[in-house]
């Protein structure tokens, strides 16, 4: 398992966050390689945990984080290839930057991960520190705060 960040204190994995990022050209290769890599580490820290491999710790917060280049690739619905089974609806027509936000969904929903937050930049405004979230519910705030809030917990129990 990779991940960017880690924290442990005390001894005890409190957070894993994994940080991406994907510009141009070749999206539909870079999509399908972070998909897997975030299905893959998210299963396999689990595992870990469920099999006690990091004990004495409670369930560590887990985070996926992407920021994408906002470009009218990134930007344009693409075809979805049918070539055995059909693709589900939602994904049909979808652009790059909408199946990220499908999958942040997903990764939420199948509690893989604890929090998922997608920010789109261009070249220009990424370098100013600019970025849109195309979803409240995967934005900045909303990672920054399900983090806070479970360092929080962790210390109030920590205390006692």
């Amino acid at each position: 398992m990779n991940w960017d960040l880690v924290a442990v204190v005390d001894g005890q994995l409190l957070a894993s966050i994994e940080f991406k990022a994907q510009v141009g050209p070749s999206f539909g290769n870079n999509f399908n390689n972070r998909v897997e890599e975030a299905l893959g580490n998210s299963i396999d820290l689990l595992t870990a945990y469920r099999g006690g491999k990091f004990k004495p710790s409670h369930k560590p917060w887990l985070g996926w984080l992407m920021l994408l280049e906002e470009t009218p690739r990134s930007m344009t619905p693409v075809k979805a290839d049918e070539p055995h089974f059909e693709v589900f609806p939602e994904f049909k027509s979808a652009s790059y930057a909408r199946r990220y936000e499908l999958f942040c969904e997903r990764l939420m929903r199948e509690r893989l991960y604890d929090g998922a937050c997608l920010l789109l930049s261009d070249k220009t405004g990424g370098l100013k520190g600019q970025f849109t979230e195309p979803n409240p519910e995967f934005s900045f705030t909303t990672f920054a705060t399900s983090l806070t809030a479970h360092a929080m917990a962790y210390a109030k129990v920590r205390k006692k």
